[in-house]
Parts: C-alpha cells; structure tokens; sequence
C-alpha cells in the first residue's frame, strides 16, 4: 500500500536539449511528459515521501533487465541533493534548485540540468565546472549511500538467468565508484552512463544502448526506474517499466 505526502507547491517545464522531450511539472505533483519525434504525452504522479510495503516484481515476460541506479538499486538521492547544494554554492548559485525540482528532475545529466538552471534563472554556470564540483562532493558522501535492498535481491535472483545492465544518468567515474562501494560491481553485465550517450534521460538513448550491449531487443526487457524522466525514457525505448517508490527518510 502507497502512503502519499503532499509535495510542495512549484510549477517548472524542463526541456532537453536535443531530445525533443518536454517535463511539465504542476502544483499536484502531477509530471505531464511530452516527447515531440514520438508524438505522445504521458502522465505521472509524482509522490513525494511515498513508502510501499511490498514491489510487484514480474517474474516472466522478458529476456532481460535494465536498471537505473541513484534512487533505484541505490539509495543515493539524499546525498546527490547535499553534493548540488555544496557545488551550486560554490559558484554562488544558492538556493536556486529546489529539492522538490531535483527529485522532478532525477536521472538527468547534471551539465543538462545547469543548461535547464541558467535558462530558468538567467544564470551563466559553467556546466563543466559545476559538474565537476558536484561529483567532487557526491564522491566524498559515498558512506551515505545505501542500497535499496528489494531491488538488489531481486536483480541478484536473476544472475546469470537473464542479461543485466545499468542505465544511469550518472557520469561513469560516479556510477563505478557506487558500484564499488555498494558491492554490486560485479552483478551486471553492462553499466551504461551519461558519458556514453549523445542526449541524457527523458530521451531513450541510455535504455537502447544497454538493450543492444545485453543483446536483447528493447521490446523484450523490463527497467526499473525511479524518476518520471527515466520512466518516459525507458517507455520510449519501448520497455515495460517498473516504477520504484522512493524511500522513505524519517526525520
């Protein structure tokens, strides 16, 4: 059972660079995707502060399985949020990406996000530099990072049955050193990264590369994915999509 907190109020529109793919995000939390070369809308609800008791993982139906990582086979947001606060401070851009926005957000390619922050502020950050800070600081909050024990179980069921791969918008130094600290490393047969692809989630290039790397037809494998622009990516690829619920962080 889905517990739901209310989110905050905001209203943003994010668009990718090259993608064609547009993310209206509205007051309900509600994420109404747009993708122009494929013609089609899709909707999301977006719960904030969503715990559930147990995920429906499908145990047939396909030939292979694709993950994203941050805030799916780990439990990794929270930190990423603290690493963009201590980089866009840096450069003296506090308080402009708000927590709500960067959970909106997850899964994009940072230097796509700072290109989205300049044109919605009319900022000038340097995408290289703030890229740079924020991994420099992520890097140094690894021992906050846990994994996200459902799912991990879950891919390790399938080990050596089926071929796995990672499909992450996180630059490869950031998702190895992950890989390697969580002990999932050697789990997956193929890690695909932000550094590998033209054009960053919602755009679907991550999901096809790591389909042809396992050598299985997009069609034939289910992602897991915890953000509404992975979700849009993977569908796009033409994936079925298990949306994974965000862990629930008391305070």
């Amino acid at each position: 059972m889905l517990g739901e907190v209310s989110p905050p109020s905001f209203r943003k529109t994010l668009r990718t660079n090259d993608s064609g793919a547009e993310i209206a995000l509205n007051s309900g939390g509600v994420a109404n995707l747009f993708h122009k070369s494929a013609n089609i809308s899709l909707k999301y609800r977006i719960l904030f502060g969503t715990c559930v008791s147990a995920m429906d993982f499908p145990t047939d139906g396909f030939e292979g399985l694709v993950f994203d990582l941050d805030g799916t086979l780990v439990d990794s947001m929270p930190a990423h949020f603290e690493a963009w606060c201590e980089a866009l401070s840096q450069v003296g851009a506090d308080g402009v990406f708000g927590e709500d926005v960067f959970y909106a957000m997850g899964g994009r390619p940072t230097k796509d996000i700072v290109v989205q922050l300049n044109e919605e502020y009319g900022l000038k950050l340097d995408p290289d530099t703030v890229a740079f800070a924020k991994k420099k600081a992520f890097l140094e909050r690894l021992d906050q990072v846990t994994l996200n024990e459902e799912v991990v179980e879950y891919a390790k069921t399938w080990r050596g049955k089926v071929p796995m791969a990672i499909a992450t918008g996180g630059s490869r130094l950031v998702a190895e050193k992950t890989l390697q600290v969580l002990g999932l490393s050697d789990l997956f047969d193929e890690v695909v990264t932000a550094d590998d692809v033209t054009n960053g989630k919602p755009d679907p290039e991550v999901f096809l590369q790591a389909a042809e790397r396992i050598g299985i037809e997009p069609t034939k494998c289910v992602a897991f994915e915890d953000a509404a622009p992975g979700i849009m990516a993977a569908q796009l690829a033409g994936m079925q999509v298990v949306a994974v619920p965000a862990p629930m962080h008391l305070v």
